[in-house]
């Protein structure tokens, strides 16, 4: 046997061409335009409907022989009776069978019913179907035994009972009804079966009798439903007393952890007002709101107010809700203790009403849910129930050694070492100023400053000094500030500025040396502006520019070079109006000299700023672009004396260009654009710029032709 040269050994004598699937290629649809006559859904439908078969019916068939009659339901019965044996748990094929024997052969039809109860006895359809088929033919005691069969083996399902009932009194059987009621009772029913029992003996007028099921409907069921329907029946037939008297023995009963209480209390309270019973119904209201837990008394605490509304007075109505909004508020503290916003709502409510003795209470108790962690962000709601606790004793109460003791209190509770709160010592020191105890305030600063020192204390205490005019006790407070802070450039100036203040020039000079001669500054730049407005102040020309240079020995930021060449363009200029500085051009020679010789300081100090940054830093182009641009504006402030080709021939072009940018894990992630500055210096010493050059005004050129 020959094997083919392309045939693969893993699939025997075929090949690979002969086992790939060839799938059909898909059709192009050269017309995608829509067609003329569009096809709906609807339309199929109908067409489909039109053209469908007609249904195929057997033959009607016409008996007029008994023979005949006989073989169709010997034919039928045969039908059934394999139905039966294929299928001996379907009920329906029982109930077919049963009805179609129903052509006055009452014994098969019997049989049939009684054969499907062997099979499943527990299937109430069959028994309904049965005894409504006895009740059809009239055969009334089949019907009833039925019946009995049926609630002796399924007592619990109602539907049997209620149709048992119902017989017996179409019937007229009121006694037989009664009779069945009573067997049902035996079994506790739920409420409705109680219920259409007590409705039975009201339809034939049997009070006592109904009101006898009551009482054993009540103690089958328990609940405030129950003894509220039998008070309302003993109301509806005007026995007020014993109506009172049946929501007495409930309220005793039912206990006001039962879920059902709240609905009982207002049943009752309702009754009462409608007996005109005002009193009473009020003390029902209060007695079950001492009784019933605050969470299920909602609906309670509504029916309180709205009836406070309605026969209270101002006071009372008053009183029911903040009754009711207490309720809630202590509801919520009960289920959080820490959440500090229900504290301040609920001290915004006690300090509506006024009682002051509540509203200690309250605070006390907010207070005391002290934040479990020593953190500062745990602290920071909770310490406002202190000074609202503080203000309220000083505003409100009016008792000074109260709010004291508030202060110290607090005081003592915050772990200072960890945190503290500028605002706390602050508020006990302004107390003490508002008793006139200046010396309990200083007090009060001078341990905030030993144990938590913050900026906001220094700076109140100095304000408190310097109002007071204490300048000794300022200077010691300033000392203190920077021993706690050497790198706060705002205590530095704010000193030096009380020195100057003071006419002490040296004094504040030499706070400015040392402020500047410090390690590290929090904000460097602001206190050489300070020195430097200080010393242009007083007139000391010579000092500013040291200054300057010291500022340009420590660092060669581009807005201290344009401060020092504005500086030096506008010395001596200061103080003099645009109108003066006309006058002395034109009438003054010397001033012409002296404004030449500024221009030629400024143009100096660009000048070494130009050369740094086009030596020292050539990576910073903008701010040499930048530079030379306040340069440029210099110059045209200068008018005639100014001459701008000094800048110009310094001045870059603009070349947009991209680089790379790459994401944070390195990769790729393409190109941006930016602005490069091409100084004409650059030009001159890299020749392959000039090719660039030369691209870019071959690409403008281009640019324009395509415009035309």
């Amino acid at each position: 046997m020959s094997f083919s040269k392309d045939a693969d050994p893993s699939l025997g004598f075929l090949t690979k061409r002969d086992t790939e699937v060839k799938l059909p290629r898909p059709t192009r649809v050269k017309n995608k335009t829509p067609a003329s006559i569009q096809i709906t859904a609807e339309q199929i439908l109908r067409e489909a409907r039109e053209r469908q078969e007609p249904e195929i019916r057997p033959p009607k068939q016409k008996i007029t022989d008994p023979n005949e009659l006989g073989d169709y339901r010997l034919r039928r019965r045969k039908e059934f009776e394999d139905q039966i044996r294929r299928a001996r748990w379907n009920t329906r094929v029982w109930v077919k069978y049963a009805d179609w024997e129903n052509q006055k052969d009452f014994a098969r039809a019997r049989s049939i019913w009684e054969r499907a109860l062997e099979v499943d006895y527990r299937e109430r359809t069959l028994w309904l179907k049965y005894a409504e088929f006895e009740m059809k033919n009239r055969f009334v005691n089949h019907a009833r035994n039925v019946w009995d069969r049926a609630v002796s083996l399924l007592p619990r399902v109602d539907q049997l009972w209620y149709k048992y009932i119902h017989m017996e009194e179409m019937l007229g059987n009121v006694a037989g009804s009664r009779q069945v009621f009573e067997r049902w009772m035996d079994w506790q029913p739920d409420q409705q079966g109680w219920l259409s029992y007590i409705k039975f003996e009201l339809r034939y007028g049997e009070i006592d009798r109904a009101r006898h099921v009551f009482e054993r409907f009540t103690v089958c069921h328990p609940h405030a439903t129950a003894w509220i329907r039998f008070a309302k029946f003993e109301m509806k037939n005007s026995e007020i007393a014993r109506a009172r008297a049946v929501y007495e023995r409930a309220v005793d009963l039912l206990s006001g952890e039962e879920d059902e209480a709240e609905q009982l209390f207002v049943a009752f309270a309702e009754f009462e007002e409608k007996c005109r019973e005002i009193d009473r119904a009020r003390c029902i209201y209060k007695f079950a709101l001492d009784h019933i837990p605050k969470g299920r008394a909602e609906e309670l605490y509504k029916k309180y107010v709205a009836f406070e509304k309605q026969y209270g007075d101002r006071e009372g109505i008053e009183d029911a809700i903040v009754g009711k909004r207490r309720f809630q508020y202590e509801d919520e503290v009960k289920k959080n203790p820490l959440n500090y916003d229900s504290w301040f709502d609920y001290i915004r409510l006690e300090e509506n009403v006024g009682n002051k003795d509540m509203i200690r209470e309250v605070y006390e108790r907010s207070i005391a849910n002290v934040p479990p962690a020593q953190e500062k962000r745990y602290w920071q709601r909770y310490i406002y129930l202190w000074l609202n606790y503080a203000l309220y004793e000083e505003l409100g109460a009016e008792d000074m050694d109260r709010t004291r003791d508030v202060y110290r209190e607090c005081l003592k509770l915050i772990p200072h070492k960890k945190f503290s709160f500028a605002k706390i010592w602050l508020l006990a020191a302004q107390f003490e100023i508002r008793q006139k105890s200046l010396k309990a305030a200083r007090q009060i600063l001078g341990n905030a400053i030993g144990m938590a020192p913050k900026d906001k204390i220094f700076k109140k205490y100095i304000e408190i000094e310097m109002q007071l005019g204490n300048i000794d006790r300022c200077r010691t407070l300033y000392e203190k500030y920077l021993e706690w802070s050497p790198a706060n450039c705002y205590a530095w100036s704010k000193y030096a500025e009380l020195e100057r203040s003071l006419s002490e020039t040296e004094r504040a000079r030499g706070i400015f040396e040392l402020a500047i001669a410090q390690p590290a500054l929090d904000m460097p730049e602001l206190l050489w502006k300070a020195y430097i407005d200080f010393e242009i102040s007083e007139g000391e020309i010579e000092r500013t520019r040291l200054l300057y240079e010291r500022l340009l020995d420590r660092t060669k930021h581009l807005k201290v070079w344009i401060s020092y060449a504005k500086f030096e363009a506008s010395v001596g200029l200061e103080d003099l109006d645009i109108s003066v500085k006309a006058q002395l051009e034109n009438v003054d020679p010397s001033y012409r000299e002296e404004q030449i010789d500024r221009i030629q300081r400024c143009r100096g100090i660009f000048g070494r700023a130009f050369d740094y940054f086009r030596t020292s830093a050539p990576e910073m182009k903008e701010e040499r672009a930048m530079l030379l641009e306040e340069w440029s504006n210099m110059e045209t402030v200068f008018a005639d004396l100014g001459d701008l080709s000094l800048v110009q021939s310094k001045l870059p072009r603009k070349v947009k260009r991209k680089r790379a940018i790459s994401s944070e894990d390195g990769t790729p992630a393409g190109y941006e654009e930016y602005i490069d500055y091409i100084f004409p210096d650059e030009v001159a010493m890299a020749p392959n710029l000039k090719i660039l050059e030369a691209a870019y005004k071959w690409k403008k050129q281009k640019a324009a032709s395509e415009e035309d």
